[in-house]
């Protein structure tokens, strides 16, 4: 619910904290450690340019006021043990935090505050398990209509949020080289070779991690599940196109995208983006309607959120020419056919236990229109139609040295702004085999 937490007046005594992704309004968690040292890592909250560290806080006394449970959750070198806990202990800090850094308490002392640009960060949790949904529509129709033009979508598109389980071992933070994967790929004459892929391509995602979770053999209800939700994050998945395309059938995905995800460093809570949520997406005349057990009005009303999410794309020779990254695509994760609450709610409908720290992205988040593609493989409609970089380059996937760059945030007149940062990779080539 919308409350004084998001009051747009709000003032941080942190000169940066009033503007950019990260005022005080937002306060996303992540982890990270001081550059060059061989500390054990911190929990910190994202105020401006700086981070709050809450291992420090806690030792100046800053955090006394917290129960000693979520003190000592958040003295931990992950969220996980945060994540586990009930949902209004995270309410509970997220304002506590905006009372240190409100410009009217000033509470905190500068021992606690790392400047983000001297801090190296981490993956936020330990995560146990992922699971990628497919969750635009746009999406998988522009794919289905690449290989099955005359039935582009699954059968079972429109009545379960499709999805396959990934590696969770191989999610790496925003900033790590991606390596250019090799495996099976099907040659001119049918029969497979084996190289490095020549169809790199990366899926523009929202990820979201588990709070509380369920026991196993239990399931979740739909209100359940959005309670369940501890925050998001920006997440590229990389695709080999080309070992997808050959290793597909009949299980879907394997090599083809185990081999890197990446997520951005900083989770932002449930509770910043209440003035973001939106209706869960309307669907058209014909559509049938979701089964009652991925069906609520709460869902119905607010199950979206209204986050814009941006690629850019530099090439290693725009680096070298001081050419800033070139614009790709912009899309709201608004237009997703299934809502996150409707993602967690079907992945634990037949019992499978969630666990605090898992895991869940959206899927490739495509819009209806031209420029709102998530992918290269939509947008140059499977490297058929190129585009081309200021250098006079041309791109129908990846090629070594390019830097991909996504950003997210979310804007309403009257509120805050509140960013998520940036995820940002960049591909390296295959090792000999």
């Amino acid at each position: 619910m919308i409350d004084g937490s998001h009051d747009p007046e709000l003032r941080s005594w942190v000169a940066a904290g009033n503007t950019g992704d990260f005022p005080i309004q937002n306060l996303p968690l992540g982890v990270f450690r001081r550059r060059g040292s061989i500390d054990e890592p911190a929990i910190g909250a994202a105020i401006g340019d700086q981070i709050l560290d809450l291992r420090a806080a806690g030792k100046l006394g800053l955090l006394d006021e917290l129960s000693s449970v979520l003190r000592d959750a958040v003295a931990a070198p992950a969220l996980n043990r945060l994540m586990a806990l009930d949902p209004a202990e995270w309410s509970r800090l997220r304002r506590h935090l905006q009372g240190i850094l409100d410009v009217r308490g000033h509470r905190a002392e500068p021992a606690s505050l790392v400047p983000r640009d001297g801090a190296e960060l981490l993956l936020p949790a330990v995560i146990g398990d992922y699971t990628d949904f497919y969750a635009s529509v746009y999406h998988a129709t522009r794919v289905g209509e690449l290989f099955r033009s005359q039935d582009p979508l699954p059968r079972n598109y429109k009545y379960l949020p499709i999805a396959y389980h990934g590696r969770s071992s191989s999610i790496v933070p925003s900033g790590w080289t991606v390596r250019r994967p090799a495996g099976q790929i099907k040659g001119t004459e049918g029969t497979p070779m084996v190289g490095p892929s020549e169809r790199l391509d990366y899926e523009s995602e929202i990820g979201f991690f588990v709070g509380p979770g369920n026991a196993l053999g239990e399931s979740l209800t739909i209100d359940q599940a959005e309670a369940s939700i501890f925050g998001f994050c920006i997440l590229c998945d990389w695709s080999a196109r080309d070992l997808q395309t050959w290793e597909s059938q009949p299980l879907g995905p394997f090599l083809a995208k185990n081999f890197a995800t990446t997520i951005s460093p900083w989770v932002v809570m449930r509770d910043a983006l209440e003035p973001f949520r939106c209706p869960a997406r309307s669907r058209p005349a014909g559509d049938p309607a979701p089964l009652p057990y991925l069906s609520s009005s709460a869902n119905e009303a607010a199950g979206g959120i209204d986050i814009t999410v941006e690629v850019q794309l530099r090439s290693r020779e725009m680096r070298r020419a001081s050419l800033p990254p070139v614009h790709l695509s912009k899309t709201s994760f608004r237009d997703m056919y299934w809502t996150p609450s409707q993602m967690v709610t079907h992945h634990a409908s037949n019992g499978c236990n969630l666990r605090s720290g898992d895991l869940l992205a959206s899927g490739t988040i495509s819009g209806p229109d031209r420029g709102s593609e998530g992918c290269l493989l939509e947008m140059t409609r499977g490297g058929v139609d190129p585009i081309v970089l200021p250098t006079g380059e041309r791109r129908g996937f990846l090629a070594d040295g390019d830097e991909v760059i996504m950003r997210a945030y979310c804007e309403r007149a009257g509120f805050a702004r509140i960013g998520f940062g940036e995820c940002l990779g960049i591909v390296n080539g295959a090792g000999s085999r």
